[in-house]
């Protein structure tokens, strides 16, 4: 499956004490770099939000204008910074606080692949939809991106006009780490499936 890659990595992180997410370490790695590697069969990726500290050079690095326009507008900076003629229908759309992404990414790709009728495929996690941890068309969202503002606008006004597979997430990879106590969870969920021979 041809896709391309955006990574939302430009909030506040309020919660965290203004400490970027993208520089956060879970687990054996930083926040942006577990999210790279859920990217790395995409043919281009765009990280939005403030120049990351260790972004690859292949990574393209653009921020939503004016900054902190949540994450509807971040989408739309990073899908105008991958546009090109021969760009891939679907593209894969992170937020940066997914330490598990790589394996959502997986579930994520086959489900898309099972459902190629659909707008998009996303995960959903304790009756949660999580539209940020999701595969979309990329016709299907700069549509319904030509219909508002998007800055400061809710996903949930965005994906409302799309045809969406919700994929069921029982093991919560697509778990946040929005606060301090969120990071120590998951670097702990990553210790023991280390010690068990597993992945997180």
């Amino acid at each position: 499956m041809r896709i391309d890659a955006v990574v939302l990595a430009g909030g506040r992180a309020t919660r965290l004490g203004g400490t970027p997410k993208a520089q956060v370490v879970v687990g054996p790695a930083t926040l942006l770099e577990h999210a790279l590697a859920a990217t790395r069969g995409a043919e281009a990726t765009a990280v939005v939000g403030p120049v990351p500290t260790g972004a690859p050079p292949d990574v393209v690095v653009t921020r939503e204008d004016p900054p902190f326009g949540g994450p509807v507008a971040g989408l739309d900076a990073g899908l105008r910074a991958l546009d090109r003629p021969d760009a891939p229908d679907r593209v894969l759309v992170l937020a940066v606080d997914v330490p598990g992404a790589a394996a959502a990414a997986a579930a994520l790709h086959d489900a898309a692949a099972e459902h190629p009728e659909a707008d998009g495929v996303h995960l959903v996690h304790d009756g949660r939809a999580q539209w940020l941890t999701g595969i979309y068309r990329r016709a299907a969202l700069t549509g319904a991106l030509a219909g508002l503002e998007p800055h400061g606008a809710p996903v949930r006004r965005l994906v409302a006009p799309l045809r969406l597979v919700a994929v069921p997430d029982g093991s919560g990879m697509s778990d946040d780490a929005d606060t301090w106590e969120d990071v120590d969870r998951l670097s702990a969920r990553f210790a023991a499936a280390h010690d068990e021979g597993g992945t997180a």
